[in-house]
């Protein structure tokens, strides 16, 4: 990770003296995210975009920082063997929360609020996105305001996966508790929420901005650096670049995935940096299992429908071996990416060293011609049975991934593919409405490509992704993860054995054997290892980029230099 460093302030008698228009332009912390939030409620988005403007009003209960140090932060301390508060079999944690904490609205916080929120995420007519991770809860009690036990159904070795970081932000009881149920996205605190953090939303228009102030009832609002965060969506990556490396005009701008050449030009400028934090992300193609055109009592992509060529090992095999990832990640992404074989790529004890990639266009093409896949008709495509190879492949807009898509629709029709690339909004594309066809977790085209990864060093809730059960379909709301709708005993199998394996070392190593079988089997294609890169302004000082927290989880600590 490339850091970020200033020296001290001098001393006030030492500063220029600045007019009044300029200490207000100074206190004004300008964020620009081109792909605009639309809900402020993480448990019901599934784009990290709605997280990240989420996580500036909402806390979890600790997080880690980019050492993989756990943090409290509305705990009082973190749990431990030595103080009790993590017991020696696994099959329970108990939290200890700060004392005289107030939501932005004046309401006490309480280890009521932490109880409220397990049983929203795992209410099936919530269909929270976030309710796998919490699924290895037996129960979560308050035992008094500030003490909150939280009792496994199985010894956990990963019991710092429920209310930390990305996925642990606690929602007000008050603010949620007359929408617990199916009615739960018509809260208005999912565009007006109520936090514990260090800012409070005062304007959320979705899909454009969002305005925050400082939270009164903050326990550090003395010290913050800004009397107005400004959260601007929209526009394309490049121009977020160049708004804050070149022209100055913003301070922060988020997930800069724009060509190296192009971003290198930018930063060149010296108004700001490009901060680099490679951890867990990973740019994938996932696969659709079941087959998008079929309709069963109306839904598509049902998991009763097979697709009729992808669940092919050979198919799957050629479209692998057709990619050349390593000039993908030259081309594009340079310093910020890194070609990969693998599902799970950190902690780095957790990349598997067993599994490896080809870039092999004539093995690609003799699987396809040794599994019967030949172009009888002349018209350029292959085909068997009837059933032509041709695909839906889609994306979200951005350059980066528009660029990826030409490349990979060039390199699979010259092995006799027929590709039709898709591009859609980023808003539509990662929003997790039951009602929204074109999203991700309903998947009605053949392959689709986006960046997701592990948000815990323990990466037990990022490899339950492919579990038969967690499925995504219409009656769970398209709220789980497995999109692919893959499904194979032996995964699970494995999932069985390393959820209550307490011993660290046997435990790393069933997660490298699934992430193994899922490569081997073809059941994801990962392409690029990708840095979070972000544009940060040469004015601000303070971020702290973690892999397993949101880029916003530390901005009470960001400042004007």
């Amino acid at each position: 990770m490339l850091a970020i460093a200033c020296g001290p302030s001098p001393p006030a008698s030492q500063r220029p003296t600045a007019s009044p228009a300029a200490d207000a332009s100074a206190s004004v912390l300008k964020l620009l995210y081109w792909q605009a939030p639309t809900i402020l409620n993480p448990h019901l988005s599934n784009g990290f975009k709605d997280s990240e403007a989420s996580r500036i009003t909402l806390e979890p209960l600790a997080s880690y920082d980019a050492g993989g140090n756990l943090i409290p932060i509305l705990a009082a301390d973190v749990p431990t063997l030595e103080n009790g508060g993590v017991v020696a079999d696994g099959r329970s944690v108990t939290w200890k929360l700060k004392p005289g904490l107030k939501w932005s609205d004046g309401e006490p916080f309480s280890a009521a609020d932490v109880v409220f929120t397990h049983q929203f995420v795992t209410n099936p007519e919530v269909a929270a996105i976030s309710a796998a991770t919490y699924e290895i809860i037996e129960s979560v009690e308050a035992l008094d305001e500030t003490t909150v036990k939280i009792t496994f159904k199985e010894p956990n070795p990963a019991w710092s996966n429920v209310f930390v970081g990305t996925e642990g932000m606690v929602l007000p009881r008050h603010s949620f508790a007359e929408y617990l149920g199916a009615q739960s996205r018509e809260a208005p605190a999912n565009l007006m929420p109520v936090g514990t953090g260090p800012y409070r939303v005062v304007e959320f228009k979705p899909g454009d901005v969002v305005i925050y102030e400082p939270n009164p009832n903050y326990r550090g609002a003395d010290s913050l650096g800004f009397s107005r965060v400004e959260l601007k969506g929209g526009g394309d990556a490049v121009s977020a670049a160049r708004a804050v490396l070149q022209t100055g005009d913003v301070d922060f701008a988020y997930n800069l995935q724009v060509e190296a050449p192009i971003l290198e030009q930018l930063a060149g400028a010296g108004r700001g940096e490009v901060v680099a934090n490679f951890g867990s992300l990973m740019e994938r193609i996932l696969i659709n299992f079941s087959d998008p055109s079929a309709d069963v009592d109306g839904e598509r992509s049902h998991v009763s429908r097979p697709h009729p060529f992808l669940t092919d090992p050979a198919v799957r095999r050629a479209l692998s071996l057709a990619i050349d990832r390593g000039a993908i990640a030259t081309q594009l992404y340079g310093r910020t990416g890194k070609p990969t074989a693998n599902f799970l790529v950190a902690p780095e004890s957790f990349s598997s060293p067993n599994t490896s990639y080809q870039f092999d266009p004539t093995a690609a093409q003799q699987a396809l011609e040794d599994a019967g896949w030949r172009d009888t008709n002349g018209d350029g495509i292959r085909d068997k049975n009837g059933v032509p190879l041709q695909l839906v492949f889609q994306t979200s807009v951005n350059p980066l991934r528009q660029k990826t898509q030409e490349i990979l629709k060039q390199a699979w029709e010259s092995i006799g593919f027929r590709v039709e690339l898709k591009s859609i909004d980023a808003s539509i594309f990662f929003d997790s409405s039951p009602t929204n066809p074109d999203n991700t977790g309903h998947f009605y085209a053949d392959l689709q490509m986006y960046t997701t990864g592990n948000t815990n060093p323990d990466p037990g809730s990022y490899m339950k992704t492919y579990l038969c059960s967690e499925i995504a379909q219409k009656a769970n709301n398209w709220s789980k993860d497995n999109v692919s709708r893959y499904c194979n005993s032996a995964y699970d199998a494995l999932w069985q054995q390393v959820a209550s394996e307490l011993d660290p070392e046997a435990r790393r190593q069933i997660f490298i054997q699934m992430n193994d079988l899922l490569v081997t089997d073809i059941a994801v294609i990962p392409l690029v290892h990708r840095a979070e890169t972000a544009g940060v302004g040469d004015r601000l000082a303070g971020v702290n980029l973690t892999p397993w927290d949101l880029n916003t989880w530390n901005i009470a600590e960001w400042r004007r230099k």
